[in-house]
């Protein structure tokens, strides 16, 4: 089996290092490994691939990364979905069976799934028919535990291997080490975001919804997850019973299935779709 090994922190961080490193130790003798992910930081990328209409090629540079001289590692200038894309294209040797992607140094749980290049890197993987982890650690003290999610990591990739084509996992970790850990619990997607509040820099004490200076500035974002917001996932998720953030505040990891961008076909997208075909009249000059 073929696995690749992708993150959107870049192919320095060391959260793609240790998982490397995990998978290399755990799989290394029976499996191929290969590590392609974009040479700068694309956090927030989800499945976006760049401008590539405007480029002609896509740069990458052949890097080491300590403690795994063996393992072929490239660094691309573009986000985490490319490099899926070319991996998957056998734009780096043959094609993948497996993409494991992290570890994200924060965790993506709730709807900030969407806009996380680490997820979106496992659902580009799984328009391809591959299956794809996503791996992801909450913010801690340091050292951060990576132990963690590399041993549950380890101990979910031949499970997904078997899986049917274009199963996607979303795993997320406590900043705990693993024998503060709780254990692996489903996590239901909850709703919690990723950016708590706004605040326009040029208005000191604005009230929410209320016009701003159109000449220009700056809007401060308060995020959920990192430093003093981090208690909010906490106090939030109390109203999201069995959701990711509510068992990640009680040091439970959890795994979610995720299914990328598909035709709804539901009641509800029917109802929208007829609704749509019925606004057309002819288009006439």
């Amino acid at each position: 089996m073929r696995i690749l090994i992708t993150n959107d922190d870049g192919v320095f961080a060391p959260g793609i290092a240790a998982l490397a490193r995990g998978l290399s130790s755990a799989f290394g003798d029976q499996n191929d490994l290969v590590i392609v992910a974009p040479l700068t930081d694309h956090s927030g990328a989800g499945a976006a691939v760049g401008p590539v209409y405007e480029r002609e090629s896509i740069p990458y540079e052949s890097v080491q990364i300590r403690g795994l001289g063996d393992v072929p590692a490239f660094g691309i200038e573009g986000p985490p979905a490319l490099a899926v894309i070319l991996a998957c294209i056998e734009g780096f040797g043959p094609r993948p069976d497996l993409v494991v992607s992290g570890i994200n140094h924060g965790v993506n749980a709730g709807r900030s799934a969407l806009h996380s290049g680490t997820v979106g890197a496992t659902l580009t993987g799984a328009q391809f028919g591959i299956s794809g982890l996503a791996v992801s650690i909450a913010w801690g003290d340091d050292p951060v535990p990576w132990e963690t999610p590399v041993r549950l990591a380890a101990g979910i990739v031949p499970t997904l291997a078997a899986m049917p084509p274009a199963t996607v996992l979303n795993l997320n970790v406590p900043a705990v080490p693993p024998d503060a850990l709780r254990g692996l619990r489903h996590g239901a997607l909850g709703t919690i975001g990723l950016i708590r509040s706004v605040r326009p820099e040029n208005t000191p004490n604005p009230v929410p919804g209320t016009p701003i200076d159109r000449t220009g500035g700056s809007i401060t974002l308060t995020l959920r997850g990192k430093g003093e917001a981090a208690d909010t996932i906490a106090e939030r998720a109390e109203l999201e019973p069995n959701s990711d953030a509510a068992l990640l505040a009680e040091r439970w990891a959890t795994v979610t299935p995720l299914f990328g961008v598909h035709e709804d076909r539901s009641d509800r997208g029917n109802r929208a779709l007829a609704a749509a075909l019925a606004t057309f009249a002819p288009l006439t000059t």
